[in-house]
């Protein structure tokens, strides 16, 4: 505890090697990009209803909008609707979305505290290096499979972590901090029951990015708490797991950064659809086939996240059609994968029925097998093992910057785009991160 108390409070100050300085770089773009875009998406008009009953003072900026609210409130808006829809980024081993809760903790705070944009990448990339090793200490498949939602296990403590670094806390007071974030963790499994994506984006992001805020705030406002929440009679981990592993915690701090193990997605759509549409695009799009020359898909998946993807309400979680668009159209869009009405379209209800999903106990999560069969009776099979914006087969800046002006610039229009954009890469010059207000309000 003392370790982790003292990692929390230097963050602020303590420099990064410069290949993490840039990838977190790449997660603040692309997490913005996921708000800005999300703004204009289902959960954002309940969003900003709720806030117009709120009021408070005037603290942080709600992006693609020009409402200013407390930094709880904003942190809480802005992770929302950073996962209003499947566009932001996911780490692999915590089984968490760890950026659209982190990222919009660090803005929000940042901008109260009126820190600089060097300070916000160092709390950003603290956040995501807790939020992992919290699901690390409990045993992230054996907390999914008792039905916790990691994915708000690690939201919350990173975004907690990041503003808690951004509100110049001292070590005992990240004690406390740590303490109030655990008495506010939460999350139940039932999330993949909801079909608008609207409490889904609160159990993700917006949870996370409250209380992590109100964690943070809180102890700044000198509440104090129990000094070590991990340990001692009836503990945060006693509570959540049979078998923790506190000295993960503080594993490798310093030395691992998870933001360079946590992936980008290159398709705006469920992360264990990733695979299956960039193994599609090498079995149709390079040779050149086409919907007339495809008889069946079928496609082979870990049980373990099969039964996310299967026949899901949300067009952009539901592999068949994903799979359908893909093959019809010859890609998949942020537009095609956000389009409800594509759900009817009878060239794509007609693909569908040719696609089969087949549940796979042996095989690992994230390498789905794709068997694809041609008219003139071939068989093709395609796996990908790396997809596109993993650890393994990184997204460079050209294309994180791509993907986040095509989903920022028809909200914010293309001059502020651009702006935004080379302020983001040049983020440890700007000395006080309310200065992007400018090109984030639409």
């Amino acid at each position: 505890m003392p370790a982790l108390a003292a990692y929390l409070s230097g963050a602020s100050e303590r420099a990064l090697p410069a290949e993490v300085v840039e990838k977190t770089k790449h997660h603040v773009l692309d997490t913005l990009a996921a708000v800005v875009s999300g703004s204009r998406l289902p959960p954002a008009e309940p969003v900003l209803r709720y806030l117009d009953s709120l009021g408070g003072t005037e603290e942080a900026l709600v992006c693609g909008t020009s409402t200013l609210t407390t930094a709880v409130n904003a942190a809480m808006a802005n992770a929302m609707l950073a996962h209003a829809d499947e566009t932001d980024d996911s780490h692999l081993t915590s089984r968490s979305h760890l950026g659209c809760g982190v990222v919009p903790a660090a803005l929000a705070m940042g901008e109260r505290e009126r820190r600089s944009g060097e300070s916000v990448l160092r709390a950003v990339t603290l956040g995501y290096d807790i939020g992992a090793r919290v699901c690390h200490a409990l045993g992230t498949d054996q907390l999914y499979a008792a039905g916790h939602s990691t994915h708000t296990f690690a939201a919350t403590f990173g975004a907690a972590a990041a503003a808690g670094a951004l509100a110049g806390l001292s070590a005992q007071q990240c004690r406390w901090l740590l303490s109030y974030t655990a008495q506010q963790t939460s999350g139940v499994n039932c999330w993949q029951r909801d079909r608008g994506h609207i409490e889904k984006a609160f159990d993700f992001g917006g949870m996370a990015g409250r209380n992590g805020v109100t964690a943070a705030t809180m102890v700044q406002a000198r509440f104090t708490g129990v000094d070590d929440v991990f340990s001692g009679p009836r503990n945060f981990l006693f509570a959540f797991s049979p078998e923790p592993e506190p000295e993960r915690f503080v594993e490798a701090l310093g030395e691992r950064y998870e933001i360079m193990h946590t992936n980008i997605k290159k398709w705006s759509v469920g992360s264990p659809v990733q695979a299956v549409l960039d193994s599609l695009q090498a079995l149709i799009v390079e040779p050149g086939l086409g919907a007339g020359d495809v008889d069946a898909v079928v496609v082979r998946m870990s049980d373990r996240e099969s039964h996310v993807v299967d026949g899901s309400g949300m067009p952009n979680v539901n592999v068949h059609h994903l799979a359908a668009l893909m093959i019809v159209d010859g890609t998949v869009s942020f537009a095609s994968a956000h389009d409800p009405s594509r759900l009817d379209d009878p060239a794509i209800q007609t693909m569908r029925a040719r696609i089969e999903l087949r549940p796979d106990p042996d095989l690992p999560r994230r390498h789905p097998v794709v068997v694809l069969k041609t008219r003139d009776g071939n068989a093709r099979e395609h796996t990908t093992r790396a997809v596109r914006g993993t650890p393994d087969n990184p997204m460079n800046r050209d294309e994180v910057e791509h993907k986040a002006r095509e989903l920022m610039a028809p909200i914010l229009g293309g001059e502020r785009t651009d702006a935004l954009i080379a302020a983001i890469w040049g983020l440890e010059k700007v000395a006080n991160v309310s200065e992007l207000r400018a090109w984030l309000t639409a």
